[in-house]
This record gives structure tokens, C-alpha cells and sequence, in this order.
């Protein structure tokens, strides 16, 4: 599967939900997510933990760009998970837990996310299919992120995990007292 994927600092998050409502997206529900991240020689692999779903493994491949990009991604199930990686060949680099207020409008979801220790942004994905190709996908993000600027900080170009892994190290790097 494909999607178009951006994600930014979310500054306003009022006048973002005003903006959803506007545009006719419906409020889906609002999910607390647990993703443990796993180091993989070929992409990346996060066992995404939902309260009151099923389990899912997600495994993709993604470029690390400030514009909107392009995401490549399987979701397995725990069973279909183990058959391809086995469980003790797996060990977890990290853990981000956030809040995800999920939003819809056609092919795109609009996540507004609460991550520990990082901070509120929101997200478009928007899948690519038979009815949607990949360049309308991305023309569908750019016209997101023009009606949501005044509601958005600065982009982001990299996944949570990046964002908790720099802030890890940097937190090993100050004195200790």
C-alpha cells in the first residue's frame, strides 16, 4: 500500500478541528496507541498497540523530507508478523505513546496527535488507490496544508521515533547533578 504522508507542529488545535469541519472531514474517534519500534536492515517496523484493536505490524519504507513524501507500507497481523521476522529475532529499540484524535475526508485520515514528551502535531495521510493515484494524493496534502497553515508550526520530517530517539540522547548527554 501507498499513502502521502505530512506532518507538522500543531500550534492551533481549535482552529484545526474548526478546519476539519469546514472542509466536511468526521470525527472517527479519539485512540490511545502504544507503537514499539523495531531496528530493521530494510525499513522499519512498528507493532502498533491500540486500545480495543487487534494488534497491528506495520512495516515501511519512507524518505525523511520536510514536503509531503511518499510512504510504502504492509500492516500484518500478529500471526503474519511472526511467520516473517519469529519473535526472538526482534528486539525493541523504542516506544512512543501518544493520543491519536482521528479524523476522515475521502482517502485521507488527519491525525491529531498528543506524543509524551514530544507535543501536539497533526498529520495527513492520504491513501493511494485505483481511484487515487499517487500524484492526486499529493495534490490533496498540498491543499490540506494550505487550508490548515495558520493552525500549523513548523514541518516535520521525520517519524516520532526520530523525534524521541534525538530527544533520548540528548537527555543522556546533560550532566548529571
Amino acid at each position: 500500500m501507498q499513502n502521502v504522508e505530512f506532518k507538522a507542529e500543531l500550534r492551533d488545535p481549535e482552529l484545526a478541528r474548526a478546519q476539519c469541519r469546514l472542509i466536511g472531514a468526521g470525527l472517527v474517534g479519539t485512540f490511545r496507541q502504544q507503537d514499539t519500534y523495531y531496528r530493521m536492515p530494510d525499513g522499519r517496523l512498528k507493532k502498533r498497540e491500540t486500545a480495543g484493536a487487534p494488534v497491528e505490524w506495520i512495516f515501511y519504507h519512507r524518505p525523511n523530507l520536510v514536503r509531503p513524501k511518499l510512504s510504502n507500507f504492509t500492516i500484518l497481523t500478529d500471526a503474519q508478523a511472526t511467520t516473517r521476522w519469529g519473535t526472538a529475532s526482534l528486539r525493541p529499540w523504542l516506544v512512543v505513546r501518544k493520543t491519536r484524535e482521528l479524523w476522515m475526508i475521502d482517502n485521507t485520515r488527519i491525525h491529531f496527535d498528543d506524543v509524551e514528551g514530544l507535543g501536539r502535531f497533526l498529520e495527513f495521510e492520504a491513501r493511494a488507490s485505483a481511484k487515487y493515484s499517487v500524484a492526486e494524493c499529493h495534490r490533496i496534502v498540498d491543499h490540506l496544508r494550505e487550508q490548515f497553515g495558520p493552525a500549523l508550526g513548523e514541518p516535520i520530517s521525520v517519524g516520532y521515533c526520530d523525534l524521541v530517539d534525538a530527544e533520548r540522547r540528548n537527555a543522556e548527554k546533560q550532566p548529571r547533578e
